[in-house]
């Protein structure tokens, strides 16, 4: 079956002011089904306090961190402290999407509920890795600050568009990426905190998708061209993280997060929900995206076959080892 996008209006005539106006009624409806099926819950109650004790400093019987306290796996240390980063640049990602979107109307009510519903995630990954002795709290300040030193500036600030594609994808992006560092993470408390979080950042990404899906139906030639840009130069907003390729990389072999996961897991579930292949009725520019676009998901399926052969046979030397 084909799904017809009427053409309400030439390319030219959508401006960012024009669709932020034509989506306002959409926003209402999706922030309202947000607020009644969104629950909210105590940070505090996802840390597991009595672990702490006081690091040197100020503190005569303060303790030296060290990588044996805790009971969190190598690849879940290394995941966390990405994850907490990414976090923590929320003043930025409030700032780029407050000033696409504004602060008024339905447009700012989910602005700040966003905000405050991101908030909670840092403060108990935060309390979660100090409480528990996960990392080093040192480094991970020292990797704070050098992180919000450098500020953060989206791909997609230039389009409302683009950054509404983007959004769709990466919400689902965070809540794969938390959702298996608890998975790997060797510690039932943190896997439990992890799954809190993934819960709330799928709500955010239906409520992305959902708006996607209307742009579609208003603008569906620059919406196809958006999703296409985005699904093509897809980057993690953690990417400016210290060290984040090398993170990123042991996150890929950890099967925290990696191309197969990417295609599988976050591309093909949003591309599947709008029937991004189906959509007929487009001009020129939509058709050329959508080719584009697919052409782009069979290729990236090739490289993450790749992928997955090299993580097998990787696999199975350690395995040999072991049994050696």
């Amino acid at each position: 079956m084909s799904i017809t996008s009427p053409h309400l209006g030439s390319s030219s005539t959508w401006t960012d002011a024009r669709l932020l106006y034509a989506l306002e009624e959409v926003v209402e409806t999706e922030l309202s089904r947000h607020l009644k099926i969104a629950k909210d819950w105590m940070p505090h109650e996802y840390v597991p306090w009595s672990d702490a004790r006081n690091f040197p400093g100020l503190f005569e019987d303060g303790e030296a961190w060290e990588k044996e306290q805790s009971k969190v796996t190598e690849i879940g240390r290394i995941a966390l402290v990405v994850n907490l980063l990414t976090e923590d640049n929320l003043p930025s990602y409030h700032h780029e999407i407050a000033s696409l979107f504004g602060r008024d109307g339905a447009w700012g009510t989910w602005v700040h509920r966003w905000t405050a519903e991101e908030g909670r995630h840092g403060i108990v990954m935060r309390d979660y890795l100090l409480a528990s002795r996960a990392v080093d709290p040192d480094k991970l300040e020292a990797f704070r600050m050098a992180h919000m030193s450098e500020g953060f500036e989206s791909d997609n600030r230039h389009s409302m568009l683009h950054s509404v594609a983007y959004v769709a994808f990466q919400e689902l992006a965070t809540r794969i990426s938390h959702r298996n560092t608890g998975h790997q993470s060797g510690d039932p408390v943190c896997d439990r905190m992890l799954a809190r979080i993934a819960t709330d950042e799928n709500l955010h990404m239906v409520f992305y998708r959902n708006l996607l899906k209307a742009a579609f139906e208003l603008a569906p030639d620059l919406t196809m061209q958006a999703v296409r840009d985005v699904v093509v130069n897809f980057r993690m907003p953690g990417h400016g993280i210290p060290g984040f390729e090398r993170a990123a990389a042991q996150m890929a072999i950890g099967e925290v997060y990696n191309m197969r996961i990417h295609h599988d897991d976050v591309l093909q579930p949003v591309l599947r929900f709008l029937k991004i292949m189906e959509i007929d009725g487009l001009g020129p520019e939509g058709q050329k995206a959508q080719e584009e676009l697919g052409l782009f998901m069979g290729g990236l399926d090739a490289e993450a076959l790749k992928f997955d052969e090299k993580l097998a046979a990787r696999k199975a030397r350690m395995a040999a080892r072991k049994s050696a």
